[in-house]
């Protein structure tokens, strides 16, 4: 069906992610994990915590670590977190350890489904939509390098999404 049976999602935060992931895993009968979750799993606390304490690097760290670890599972469906792909070795494990799949967003769709961000530390205290597009701009050249496919999300339904996404990677759709 796919050549390599782990699906990553890519994309700035606002994208869907999450979301799309956890249709996707249902659909393909696979496990779905999100990376952000997973830090706060192993570390037992939440990232705006991690950032207080770390600062942005830390939180990196933690997060490079727990993307090697589960992208080595096979299969699984993995949204990682928005900066999952500013780390050269994060990138590396995404592009060689499964499908990824960028979801692309615009910046006002973004901030409609962020919002003031307070449980996201990077715009908690900007202007969210200053704050998101400076880093789309950074990034965005980061999601392109190592997707296989991009979709766009904005205004639409997870399942059309999802959809779009297993046809894209030659896999049908789910039955109804």
């Amino acid at each position: 069906m796919l050549g390599k049976r782990n699906i990553f999602l890519i994309g700035p935060m606002g994208s869907g992610k999450t979301a799309v992931g956890k249709y996707l895993a249902r659909a393909i009968g696979a496990p779905f994990i999100d990376s952000d979750q997973e830090v706060e799993r192993r570390t037992g606390v939440d990232i705006a915590y991690i950032f207080e304490k770390e600062g942005e690097a830390g939180f990196r760290q933690r997060e490079r670590d727990a993307i090697d670890a589960l992208t080595q599972i096979e299969p699984l469906v993995l949204a990682t977190g928005g900066g999952a792909v500013l780390l050269p070795e994060n990138r590396r494990a995404l592009a060689s350890r499964g499908r990824v799949v960028y979801l692309e967003t615009s910046i006002n769709q973004q901030v409609s489904r962020v919002g003031r961000g307070k449980h996201r530390p990077l715009i908690a205290d900007a202007d969210p939509r200053e704050k998101l597009t400076q880093l789309m701009e950074h990034r965005a050249p980061l999601y392109a390098e190592i997707a296989d496919v991009t979709v766009a999300t904005d205004g639409r339904r997870v399942q059309s999404v999802a959809d779009e996404i297993l046809r894209k990677l030659g896999a049908p759709p789910p039955a109804p």
